[in-house]
């Protein structure tokens, strides 16, 4: 087969399509972060509401719940959507239904816009509830997206775009969020509101955009559509291995049924490509890496910072550089070892911050070191456990079970969110500085996983991973297996 230089395979048209979908992975990075920033502000506007409708001001542990609840709701719409993604794109396709989901970016802009004026912070929590549908859709329509339409030899690469838009937002959040800009008591529905412009700006670009070729090949039979599309995104006439993967991906979904999220479950050949998928995913979690994003405000100030919020914007500044370096180094490096390296690194990062805040009472130079353990640890983040869980889980599976994987791997890191923004205040309370401790334990949990358990996956097509799975199956369980090939891919003899 023909080989090409991969840089020769990143066309304009290419990168166009790329970054416009990656609009829907910045509107996810912004609404993680815009909520930590002006805290205080939204906190003081609950109160006023509160006096406003009953006379007296708000209790601190009504106060801690409604704001609780305002953090961690984002994420029950994340699990909601993200669970929805294979409604949506086995029907309407990835462009398509990018497009449509655009629909939720402007009805929450306008809850949490018009919030203050309707003095209504029922209105604030709903709309974050609606963008965080809006956001668990697209953590699966984005990567999906991209990682179709991407050469095998940058996908990886390609992959990781999803992560930096991610981070983009955040910085933007953080930056957006001072107070000398939007973070104050009179702009801060602006501050919430702008989730519209990003949408927007996405719903115009899309047009020009090409639907996923391996979509419309394997799953609507249209080989000449996707041939034509591959020319354009490719720069090339010569397309003839990508053609050659997608027909040989084509037969194999035809003996092999659309699966269901049940079947999934219930089937030995994707119960552990699913298995490492949902694990990849909770290591990003529960790393505790958001714990960092919603609350760094108040993390820094008990860590003596003066100026908390311009810490803040220091750890989105290293979240975005590091984003950089893994984008570059992940067809390189693997994605098991960064993954590996991440971890570990993190786990040392979380040893390092919780001295420092133990020890911040005897010894005020501890902030310092509390800062850098904090920028440490983002570091790490964005090096291993950021981008790569995001696109590993589509390489994992072949197109018949890759929505519904991506559904419930994309449940999983949205329930792991939730938990981890409803329960960092009332953790944090009762163990203090020792907190981190726990994100420790996890993150070596999660290594020993990595190292045992997950595949490399650089440089192979999605039908060579899912052979790999597919063997593992038959070898842990012949027999099982072979009654799933034949309920799920028919009597093939070469199966």
């Amino acid at each position: 087969m023909s080989r090409r230089s991969p840089m020769s395979e990143v066309t304009l048209r290419l990168m166009m399509a790329v970054g416009t979908a990656v609009i829907g992975s910045l509107q996810f990075g912004y609404n993680t972060g815009v909520i930590n920033a002006p805290q205080s502000t939204i906190e003081s506007f609950y109160n006023e509401t509160w006096f406003s409708r009953f006379s007296e001001h708000i209790d601190q542990g009504t106060l801690t719940a409604l704001w609780s609840l305002s953090v961690a709701i984002f994420s029950v719409g994340g699990m909601l959507g993200s669970f929805s993604v294979g409604l949506f794109v086995t029907r309407l396709g990835r462009k398509n239904s990018m497009f449509v989901a655009n629909v939720l970016a402007f009805a929450a802009a306008a809850c949490m816009g018009f919030s203050k004026l309707a003095e209504s912070f029922e209105m604030l929590i709903a709309g974050r509830f609606i963008v965080g549908v809006y956001s668990g859709l697209s953590t699966g329509f984005v990567p999906m997206y991209v990682e179709e339409i991407s050469p095998t030899s940058l996908r990886g690469a390609m992959g990781t775009l999803h992560q930096l838009g991610v981070v983009i937002g955040i910085l933007m959040a953080q930056i957006f969020g001072m107070e000398s800009i939007l973070g104050n008591s009179t702009l801060w529905p602006l501050l919430l509101g702008f989730t519209l412009l990003p949408a927007v700006l996405q719903c115009v670009l899309l047009p020009f955009c090409p639907e996923s070729p391996r979509y419309l090949l394997i799953d609507c039979n249209e080989e000449s559509q996707a041939r034509s599309i591959l020319v354009k995104l490719r720069g090339t006439d010569d397309v003839s291995d990508d053609m050659q993967e997608m027909r040989e991906e084509c037969q194999q979904m035809k003996r092999e049924k659309k699966v269901t999220i049940l079947e999934l479950f219930r089937s030995p050949t994707y119960r552990q490509p699913l298995f490492v998928g949902v694990m990849l995913q909770l290591s990003q979690q529960f790393s505790g890496i958001n714990a960092v994003f919603y609350y760094s405000t108040g993390i820094f100030e008990k860590a003596g910072v003066s100026q908390p919020v311009y810490a803040t914007i220091g750890t989105g500044v290293v979240n975005t550089v590091f984003t950089v370096v893994s984008l570059f180094v992940v067809e390189r490096v693997g994605r098991r070892p960064l993954h590996l390296i991440g971890l570990m690194g993190m786990a040392i990062s979380a040893v390092c911050l919780t001295i420092a805040m133990a020890l911040l009472e005897q010894l005020r130079w501890m902030s310092y070191v509390s800062i850098a353990a904090i920028f440490s640890f983002v570091a790490f983040f964005e090096i291993g456990p950021g981008p790569i869980p995001w696109f590993i889980i589509a390489e994992l599976f072949s197109q018949g079970p890759r929505p519904a994987a991506i559904a419930v791997a994309g449940c999983s890191n949205w329930s792991a969110n939730f938990l981890v923004g409803m329960g960092f205040q009332y953790v944090e309370q009762l163990f203090g500085p020792y907190v981190f401790i726990i994100f420790t334990v996890m993150l070596l949990g999660f290594f020993v996983f990595t190292y045992l358990k997950v595949p490399e996956t650089k440089g192979r097509t999605f039908d060579e991973i899912a052979a790999g799975f597919r063997q593992s199956a038959g070898q842990l369980d012949k027999y099982s297996a072979a009654e799933e090939f034949d309920t799920l891919r028919g009597d093939d003899p070469d199966l």
